[in-house]
């Protein structure tokens, strides 16, 4: 089967590339089993040298990554560099730190010597998102190497050379061959593959839907799996924050990478003393995004990755304006464009609205104004998504107090929500379960072995 690519910008077709057959696949499999047992023998020291030589070559075709996911899903110029950049400081940073991630850890008891420790388990399986066609790899990528695993990739449809360039940042850093694969290959083939019994473990980073398929063939199989799936994050602006800080911030989580990022502040909850005044500020700032061709600097808003997506988009907002939401700001796919849609702000959201109700994964906000505190905490967990959020005040402590009681995976105060190698990564609720990064992250696909020695 031959696969189209289109570059979001221009509407034109950029790539052609055919879905490999069983047999490809199979052979895959296979090395990915052969490489497995002397990959998990070799020293961590050996294996962080290798990571490191990874790191560099992610650095020497940084351009070429860049190229790739601007014209396969629209990703800025600088925001590409800026992904392969995180790429590289994250393989940096757990070959450093994985040995004491991964040392055994001693345990007392009434027995000569109890401990435990951390073991890899084999071949995982990582279906990957478009949205960051890099970071999303890598994120997984580092630990994953770093633990003794080996790796077999589904990148998403629509970012094929990304996929490709990573193979090839890989081999070129001296992996040794079938440590890190791709799989070029559909839905189906993936549920096929999952149910391999060479294939120890999947990580999925997608939608509900894709979750929920793989979640249940993993748990049909036994096998372990980490689910990051969507998120509606609130972004909480109390009556004493300040408003220049909150409304830079929200205008960055809300509309780099075109609103298309999962920890993306998207539920504007502001209380009525400031809304007003938050609102105003936070259309005039938004208002200075500028849509056009990701390749060049002068570009502030991407398109988004593909014409259906923006229309989906479009569809939810027109919904909620029509149950009554105010349009401050756009509410139109850009006139002329393949898959733009104008920075837009939406005020006066309420329940049973998409935009109160759904994931808007696109440059659309949602203002959601509530009467106090109390109200804007029920409102930031009235949702099925557990993803991330944030709060902002000036006052720490009761900005820390209302973090922790957020349903959600990440909270954060002053601050928008980012991942961030040292800490664990993940969501509640149907935002999906599991961790990457930190310590945490690097344990997930691994053995915990207790170890007793009477």
């Amino acid at each position: 089967m031959t696969v189209e690519i289109i570059n979001p910008a221009n509407g034109q077709v950029t790539y052609r590339h055919e879905l490999m057959d069983t047999a490809e696949v199979e052979q895959r499999l296979q090395a990915a089993a052969a490489a497995f047992p002397d990959w998990a023998a070799l020293p961590l020291q050996q294996r962080g040298d290798l990571l490191r030589q990874v790191a560099s070559a992610l650095r020497a075709h940084a351009s070429d990554l860049q190229q790739a996911m601007t014209s396969e899903m629209g990703k800025l110029k600088g925001e590409a560099l800026a992904e392969v950049d995180k790429c590289a400081q994250a393989c940096e940073f757990y070959a450093g730190k994985a040995a004491d991630y991964l040392a055994p850890e001693v345990i007392q008891t009434e027995a000569q010597r109890s401990y435990v420790r951390f073991e890899p388990i084999g071949c995982v399986f990582a279906v990957m998102p478009w949205n960051f066609p890099v970071w999303q790899v890598f994120r997984f990528l580092a630990p994953a190497f770093m633990a003794g695993n080996v790796v077999l990739l589904k990148h998403a449809s629509n970012v094929p050379q990304c996929a490709d360039l990573i193979l090839k940042v890989v081999r070129e850093a001296g992996l040794p061959t079938g440590v890190f694969d791709v799989l070029h290959i559909d839905n189906d083939q993936a549920a096929e593959v999952l149910r391999d019994d060479r294939v120890k473990a999947v990580t999925l980073t997608g939608s509900e839907r894709a979750g929920r398929s793989l979640a249940a063939n993993a748990g049909d199989q036994l096998k372990k799996s980490v689910m990051e799936l969507g998120g509606s994050d609130a972004f909480v602006v109390l009556d004493d924050a300040d408003l220049d800080k909150a409304v830079e911030a929200a205008v960055k989580s809300r509309f780099d990478n075109a609103g298309q990022t999962c920890i993306a502040a998207k539920r504007f909850i502001v209380v009525d003393a400031i809304a007003d005044a938050f609102t105003e500020r936070f259309v005039q700032a938004a208002a200075k995004r500028v849509y056009g061709d990701p390749q060049q600097d002068a570009t502030t808003l991407a398109p988004m990755a593909r014409a259906d997506l923006r229309d989906e988009l479009h569809k939810q907002v027109t919904d909620s304006v029509a149950k009554g939401a105010k349009v401050l700001l756009g509410g139109e796919p850009v006139a002329g464009s393949h898959a733009g849609y104008a920075a837009t702000v939406l005020d006066r959201v309420q329940p049973g609205m998409p935009a109160y109700d759904e994931e808007l994964f696109g440059p659309v906000a949602s203002v959601i104004r509530v009467k106090d505190e109390a109200e804007a905490l029920r409102v930031a967990n009235d949702t099925r998504f557990g993803l991330g959020g944030s709060v902002w005040t000036a006052d720490a402590a009761r900005g820390e107090a209302f973090a922790q009681n957020m349903e959600c995976g990440a909270a954060f105060v002053n601050a928008i929500v980012k991942s961030d190698v040292r800490l664990p990564f993940g969501g509640s609720k149907q935002s999906g379960f599991g961790r990457e990064l930190a310590e945490h992250g690097i344990r997930e696909f691994m053995n915990i072995k207790t170890v007793y020695v009477a």
